[in-house]
């Protein structure tokens, strides 16, 4: 079916008014630029992932491959202006297993992981994130590992598999142990799994910290500029001889530590607005 001449002038202005607003968008309105911004951010992933797909495919399901999503995630943080800085990487055991325990603020911290990931290193996610495209198959082939947070029975055997999977082929596992993304400039209260199968394997537990945020970033306010981010890797915290009756106060004691740090380097100039602690609690808040 042709279309009558009208139909194209109306396609043509409608075409020129998109043109014009976009731009108009961009510059006047901090939301739009925001949404703009997040969306690419989104699409782009999903772009990358689909050229990842056949390179890692040749390896198959490998952990080998989180290389090249590395490789192929690194110059993110110039497009969007964000600089991470990365303190403490002599931290990192050189020849063992270990469980990576990080903070974790939003869909940007993959910047951060991505700049700092130790080799033979994956994520542990949830299991929604398999059925997300071309990101969910990159993923996989990459090694990631997929956990049903609902079905706790199957959550511990995945769990008991990793812990083998650790000492049996040197595999590093990276976990935010808050479960979820926590975008109140503090830490939630840690799930315990990751401590779990760090003392299960007797490995050590290396903490990573990223800096708030607030300064560049914030969901609520629909606000993302450029800015600063650091990384600091924590030495490492060791589980020999330790049982499941010490894990509660091996995840407080750790993240303990890491809120010490978070506080620090949110607040020294580096990364993150500034904060000041709640009285009587645990979070902060901006000044």
């Amino acid at each position: 079916m042709e279309l009558w001449p009208g139909a194209w002038t109306v396609l043509l202005l409608l075409l020129l008014l998109l043109l014009f607003l976009l731009p108009t968008l961009w510059f006047c309105s901090p939301s739009a630029k925001y949404f703009f911004k997040m969306a690419f951010y989104n699409g782009w992933i999903l772009f990358l992932a689909v050229l990842a797909i056949p390179v890692c495919a040749v390896r198959g399901r490998n952990v080998e491959n989180m290389k090249i999503l590395r490789l192929m995630l690194l110059h993110v943080k110039y497009l969007y202006g964000i600089r991470v800085e990365v303190r403490g990487a002599h931290h990192f055991p050189p020849s063992q297993p270990y469980v990576v325990v990080s903070n974790h603020q939003s869909s940007l911290d993959l910047l951060g992981m991505m700049e700092v990931l130790p080799g033979r290193c994956v994520p542990i996610a949830k299991r929604e994130l398999l059925w997300a495209g071309s990101a969910g198959l990159a993923c996989w082939l990459a090694g990631v590992i997929f956990i049903d947070r609902k079905r706790t029975g199957d959550a511990i055997s995945v769990m008991s598999e990793v812990a083998q999977t650790l000492l049996t082929q040197d595999v590093r596992v990276w976990v935010f142990p808050e479960g979820t993304r926590n975008h109140n400039g503090s830490m939630l209260p840690f799930k315990r799994g990751a401590f779990h199968l760090a003392v299960q394997a007797q490995v050590p537990i290396v903490p990573i910290v990223m800096s708030s945020y607030q300064d560049f970033y914030c969901k609520k306010e629909r606000r993302f500029t450029s800015g600063r981010c650091q990384v600091r890797v924590l030495p490492p915290v060791p589980t020999e001889g330790l049982t499941p009756d010490d894990v509660p106060a091996l995840a407080d004691r750790v993240r303990h530590s890491m809120l010490t740090i978070f506080r620090e380097i949110s607040t020294d100039g580096r990364g993150g607005g500034d904060y000041l602690k709640k009285p009587g609690g645990v979070g902060e808040v901006r000044l």
